[in-house]
């Protein structure tokens, strides 16, 4: 079998390659022969072929951006987000080698998705957004740090601060950067357009676009900026698409969207630009920007506070995105003081888990101390992406420390004067010429990344402790190293019990009765529901519905799904006769609400008599625990073909 997969997250930066990269690795993982096409930044690389998309069974497109289908017709192709692709890259590959995926079909390319399980996941509004973002900031970028140097190199001091004189050649410099500022709205405006209805919408979301940006067009001063160009880029996408729809004679239809598509939106957006909405949203817009820029004391505080908490959130996902795109239309407007806190919140985050990860010995693992090394590189180079992984093993202890420290550093930059002229944050901008007040820049950083390291060795316990507590019904330990410590909290036993169960390895309480290798629920209850089946059969519990409402009451306090595609459900309840461990396979995953997001496909339920003088469901867990992060383990569990090949593995577990 032959499978092919594009990837492309909105700045093509970081996410674009992650999802690339974990997609080869589970096809080679699966033996399926699988060719990635990343559509990042720098362009398409890897690029498919037609004899390739010819020969191949199924395409998987792990996109957060529009990516043109055309060639895709009649193929079985998979639509998902980035995120998808980097968390359940083996899940999205299994859905094809099963044929679980729709045929593509020419005329639903205008649809906001090729399947009906991608609309709930994806924000459609969030997707064509990011979609003009995403071309919208090479030119930002290029305006800044061309205005940046030029006035760097040629710029004279005067009282109004730097000046480049007129005839001097770094001026020409400084006019390249402007006009490649002047494209930023008309082509934020077109893509979005362009995400919506496909290139008929392109030329009347740029022109839609350029009218909002410039007010002369509706007897205003300033244009209406970024917030003129998205509604411009909407209005534009989804007035092409309804024009599409209109049934037309057969002679009309190839010059549908080559003439009469354009034309009538670009005289409809215009229309409604000049008459109806430009003057009010120029106005809106005119506020915001001098609200901004006279923010002063405590207002300013509390913006960079907002900001900094937005993009260390999610690390690149919609609530950074949102932050990302206000501070980079505000360079468009001449305000370099949002975008400069929102540099530092950027590189926050990598920097502080890169270097928690190598000086911490006590807190992280070995793997976890060499990835540091390549988070903290990331951090240098603004890409908040790299602190993920970290984020993903340990989400409550991680993502509050990286926050703190984000909002501190952008608070210090916003008190510092701190400005930012290029769309994108860390220390290699301020390298390049981009931030004003360069040392405020590196203050906030380094006090930011020291606040988030001193939080996280706080919070993160011991690698090296796992001990039971005084009551017997709490697993302490590193969260990451140990799959999480939440997962191992019991709060219904008690020490006083009638027996006492010595447990040396878990296949002292695993036998080939409760083994399967073919789960057949797909929901979380059904496949609880047939793990107590066989603890049933095996004269394990006598009550399969109390013991499940052990299991139950269990979730409630928090997910048993810890990440990594497992799940540990465990209970203590009068209705287990003996301490037993199911061992079960769900090979395409069911949803556990896992704190990282991915399916559960390795499930463990541990059922312990209530009254055990030893805590058993503990020393399993602790097994457990050390020998799951072990990734050549797990990978050899979900490769196991026979009970005989699972009970020879979980016997190492010790």
């Amino acid at each position: 079998m032959k499978i092919l997969a594009i990837t492309s997250c909105p700045n093509g930066i970081a996410h674009t390659y992650m999802a690339a990269e974990n997609l080869q690795k589970a096809g080679a993982k699966l033996g399926i022969e699988i060719k990635v096409e990343t559509q990042g930044s720098i362009g398409v690389e890897n690029q498919l072929t037609e004899q390739e998309i010819r020969e191949a069974d199924g395409i998987i497109i792990a996109a957060d951006k529009t990516v043109v289908k055309d060639r895709f017709v009649g193929k079985k192709l998979l639509v998902v987000g980035v995120q998808d692709g980097i968390r359940r890259p083996e899940e999205l590959i299994q859905r094809v080698i099963k044929g679980d995926v729709p045929v593509y079909q020419a005329q639903s390319r205008s649809a906001e998705g090729s399947g009906d399980e991608k609309k709930p996941k994806q924000n459609p509004i969030y997707r064509h957004l990011m979609n003009g973002v995403s071309y919208m900031v090479p030119f930002i970028v290029i305006g800044g740090l061309l205005i940046a140097i030029a006035l760097t190199i040629g710029g004279e001091k005067t009282p109004g601060g730097l000046v480049i004189p007129d005839g001097s050649f770094w001026k020409v410099i400084q006019n390249i950067g402007s006009a490649s500022f002047t494209f930023m709205v008309p082509i934020l405006a077109g893509f979005i357009a362009m995400s919506i209805a496909d290139r008929p919408g392109l030329a009347p979301g740029m022109i839609g676009g350029f009218i909002a940006a410039n007010g002369s067009f509706y007897g205003s001063e300033a244009g209406a900026g970024f917030i003129g160009g998205i509604i411009a880029g909407f209005l534009a996408g989804y007035v092409a698409l309804g024009i599409r729809k209109i049934k037309v004679g057969r002679a009309l239809q190839p010059i549908m969207p080559i003439i009469i598509i354009p034309v009538l939106s670009s005289l409809i957006v215009g229309l409604i630009f000049v008459f109806v909405i430009g003057s009010p949203v120029a106005q809106l817009f005119e506020a915001l920007t001098g609200w901004l820029a006279g923010m002063q004391g405590t207002s300013s505080i509390l913006l960079a506070l907002i900001l900094g908490a937005m993009i260390s959130f999610d690390m690149g996902g919609p609530v950074n995105k949102v932050a990302f795109l206000f501070g980079s239309a505000m360079i468009g407007e001449g305000n370099y003081g949002i975008m400069g806190p929102i540099a530092v919140a950027i590189c926050i985050p990598p920097i502080s888990m890169g270097l928690a990860a190598m000086i911490n010995k006590r807190k992280f693992a070995p793997a976890e101390r060499e990835a540091g090394k390549a988070t903290f590189t990331m951090g240098l180079f603004g890409i908040t992406e790299g602190a993920i992984p970290f984020a993903a093993q340990d989400p409550l202890r991680v993502i509050p420390s990286i926050m703190v420290g984000s909002m501190v550093g952008s608070v210090i930059a916003m008190l510092g004067n701190v400005g930012d002229k290029v769309a994108h944050g860390g220390p290699i901008v301020a390298v390049l010429g981009a931030v004003d007040n360069v040392v405020m820049f590196f203050i906030a950083v380094i006090v930011g990344a020291a606040i988030s390291v001193v939080m996280v060795s706080l919070l993160k316990k011991d690698i090296t402790t796992v001990e039971p507590t005084a009551s017997g019904d709490e697993m302490t330990g590193n969260s990451a190293a140990e799959l999480s410590a939440s997962t191992a909290i019991i709060n219904n036993g008690s020490a006083d019990s009638e027996q006492a169960v010595h447990i040396e390895k878990l296949t002292d309480i695993v036998t080939m009765d409760l083994i399967n290798l073919d789960l057949e629920g797909i929901t979380q209850d059904a496949v609880i529901d047939e793990m107590i089946g066989a603890l049933e059969r095996t004269g394990a519990v006598s009550s399969a519905n109390d013991f499940k409402q052990a299991i139950l009451d269990r979730e409630k306090e928090s997910s048993t799904g810890i990440g990594m595609n497992i799940a540990i459900p465990h209970g203590k309840s009068e209705a287990v006769l003996k301490p037993s461990v199911v061992f079960g396979i769900k090979r395409s995953g069911v949803d556990w609400k896992s704190l990282d997001g991915s399916e559960a496909k390795l499930i463990f339920m541990i059922a312990v008599p209530r009254n055990s003088k030893e805590n058993a469901h503990l020393k399993v867990l602790q097994m457990l625990s050390r020998k799951l992060m072990d990734d050549h383990f797990r990978e050899a569990l979900l490769a196991v073909t026979t009970k005989e090949e699972a009970y020879q593995l979980l016997d190492q577990v010790h």
